[in-house]
């Protein structure tokens, strides 16, 4: 047998999501801190390095590995164009390193080294030939000095000179390292994915008087509106052409009216399909014209891709091969038993002819990215075969990797968490439905805390136009307060259905439903945006804060905090660098005032426990003196069921005056 084997072992590469199958998920300008497992056999030293280069690129980068201790190894690096990258891992056995610390214990024990020394020398010549200037010349300098005729203590002096091992290691001999198995991949978003904040609304209700259908000319007036509250996505329903065919009434009855505007999501009539707008709303150059208003105002538009038909859709005549057929002849509508779907064909993705219809819908996504939109909200992805999403995405940000897709899936976690490792940038989230503080501290803790962080990026939504939450309903304004600042605090990137939200619309359909009466998705409503219980100055606030607290625009420095109230919920989050800490504390009952002693671990916030450090609410713009002790919050929903504190740590100048940054 003749096979050399290589001693060095690689394992347990993080992050990896399922072997390398998927990327890791950074925005531009993060970094990517990657741990590994690298041992050997006997007590040789160990060097590493971590390689790694955009995709398409050629040329590596190379960062030397750190050790953090008991075989655990680390390496950082940054990743600034939007795109992919990809990384792995070498190591090698060091034979210089073990080489020195070999020489230096010989020399502790007052053993003769001349025979170490002749080896080292032989090393040192080596690595001098593979060198290039300035190191080659030291090298051989090195070398001849070390295997000469000088004295003993100057020649182990020079051996283990710091600047020789830093040249040695500069010029390595990795004849017999190991590599890493896999390339691992990391997927690089633009900053608006990681930190962003949506407004939905349907523009046919933006009309400025009542009985009119909205256009996008009046969703432009709006615009100033959402703009001064602090969002920067604006996210519109379906603006397509509705089937009048099945069409839903009011209050999603099975008949309608002959005024009824019917489901936007029932897409497609005479006018076209889901590359046409609906007339009423305007056209492509007016959709345009809201596009650059948008845009004009810090405001990026983005549209929902909701891949079904209405029995009126061009593509249920051209195309019969793509939808299902009952034992009677009829198309298959939409349905969730005892839910019925009449005005909604779903596309069959097992047809013979899929391929087709899966090009067909990437020519749909093509067309919109050619007007200009670069974010889309997919209705349902989990109904529509996951692996066809990977190849969707994957296709658009092969020429347009800046697009962002936010899942509209309340599924499953495993469904959910495959949707965003095959691309989805955003996710929705079970936020809505989390009330409790246990609840809340669990869910986080899994997003931010595990692995799941990698890939799962959440977006938190405290009610859209299918959700009505009970909480919602029963809490009064307080509950809204309440789940606005968790939304927007918790994640960083959050979103309202408006103006339903900030008008604290809470009257359900019926007893014990999550469907809104007299909901916007079946009929044409008028806003009072002048309301005096309008939540819009809070809104505008809360925003202001996450905006100039980089703290709140990151997701996995999130830390939850002990407090002695099951009804209040503590948690804050900071900077890498501590510069920016955001404390919050939120009374989750939305009807009675709790109060507790806060125990902060000031250790883990870097904060100094024998000085005092100032707490300043950002929504009362009040200020308290703490201490690493237990300090007193009281909050009550009749005024405000939450602070949102900046932690300003006290600094001692040069002319022994306090002040807190």
């Amino acid at each position: 047998m003749t096979t050399t084997f290589k001693r060095v072992i690689i394992e347990n590469v993080q992050p990896e999501i399922d072997g390398g199958r998927f990327p890791i998920r950074r925005a531009m300008g993060e970094s990517v801190r990657v741990t590994v497992d690298i041992f050997a056999d006997s007590h040789d030293r160990i060097a590493g390095e971590l390689k790694y280069r955009r995709s398409g690129e050629s040329r590596w980068q190379r960062l030397p590995l750190a050790l953090l201790g008991n075989d655990r190894w680390q390496g950082v690096f940054r990743v600034d164009a939007v795109g992919e990258y990809v990384y792995t891992v070498h190591a090698w056995i060091d034979p210089f390193a073990t080489w020195a610390d070999r020489l230096g214990k010989r020399e502790a024990a007052g053993q003769d080294p001349e025979l170490d020394l002749r080896e080292g020398a032989a090393q040192v010549a080596a690595a001098a030939r593979c060198a290039t200037a300035p190191d080659a010349e030291r090298l051989r300098w090195f070398a001849e000095f070390i295997g000469g005729g000088e004295r003993t203590s100057d020649r182990v002096r020079a051996a283990l000179d710091p600047d020789l091992a830093q040249m040695m290691a500069r010029w390595p001999d990795r004849s017999r390292e190991s590599t890493y198995a896999r390339e691992l991949r990391v997927r690089v978003e633009r900053a608006l994915a990681r930190f962003s904040t949506w407004y939905e609304l349907f523009p046919r209700s933006c009309a400025t008087e009542p009985g009119r259908h909205g256009t996008f000319e009046d969703v432009i007036a709006r615009l100033p509106y959402i703009a001064k509250m602090g969002f920067d996505v604006l996210y519109l329903p379906p603006i397509h052409p509705i089937g009048s065919t099945h069409r839903k009434g009011k209050n999603n009855r099975a008949s309608a009216d002959p005024d009824d505007p019917g489901s936007p999501w029932a897409i497609g009539g005479p006018e076209g399909g889901h590359t046409a707008v609906h007339p009423q709303l305007g056209n492509l150059a007016s959709f345009q014209k809201l596009m650059t208003a948008a845009r004009d105002r810090g405001v990026e538009v983005a549209l929902d891709l909701a891949f079904q038909c209405s029995p009126d859709h061009p593509f249920v005549a051209a195309h019969p091969e793509w939808f299902r057929r009952r034992p009677d002849g009829s198309v298959q509508y939409a349905e969730n038993p005892p839910k019925k779907y009449q005005d909604i064909f779903p596309l069959d993705f097992e047809s013979e002819q899929g391929g087709a219809l899966a090009e067909a819908l990437l020519g749909i996504v093509r067309f919109w990215v050619d007007q200009g939109v670069r974010i889309f909200r997919v209705d349902n992805p989990h109904t529509k075969p996951l692996r066809f999403w990977e190849w969707l995405i994957g296709e658009v940000k092969r020429t347009h990797p800046e697009t962002i897709f936010l899942a509209e899936a309340f599924t499953r976690p495993r469904s959910m968490y495959r949707l965003a490792k095959g691309g989805f940038t955003q996710s929705y989230s079970y936020f809505t439905w989390r009330n409790l503080k246990w609840e809340i501290e669990q869910y986080f803790e899994i997003l931010n805390q595990t692995s799941v962080a990698e890939f799962f990026w959440p977006n938190l939504w405290p009610n859209t136009p299918d959700i009505l939450p009970e909480y919602l309903q029963t809490g009064g304004r307080a509950a809204f307060i309440v789940r606005l600042v968790l939304a927007a605090t918790l994640s960083s990137s959050y979103g309202i259905y408006g103006p339903v939200f900030e008008l604290c619309e809470a009257e359900p359909r019926e007893p014990f439903s999550e469907e809104y009466l007299d909901s916007e998705k079946y009929q044409i409503r008028h806003w009072d945006l002048n309301a005096p219980h309008n939540l819009k100055d809070l809104i505008t606030r809360v925003n202001r804060i996450r905006r100039t607290n980089p703290a709140l625009q990151q997701n996995r420095n999130l830390l939850f905090h002990a407090v002695g109230n099951e009804e209040i919920v503590c948690f804050s989050k900071h900077t890498d660098d501590y510069a920016n800490m955001v404390l919050v504390v939120v009374n989750l009952d939305p009807h009675h005032a709790h109060s507790a002693t806060l125990q902060l671990p000031v250790a883990a916030l870097e904060l100094d426990d024998e000085q005092g450090f100032q707490v300043h609410d950002l929504i009362r713009d009040t200020r308290y003196l703490w201490h690493a002790g237990g300090n007193f919050v009281a909050l009550d929903p009749q005024s405000m069921p939450a602070h949102i504190f900046r932690i300003r740590r006290k600094v001692r100048t040069e002319h022994d005056f306090d002040y807190f940054m």
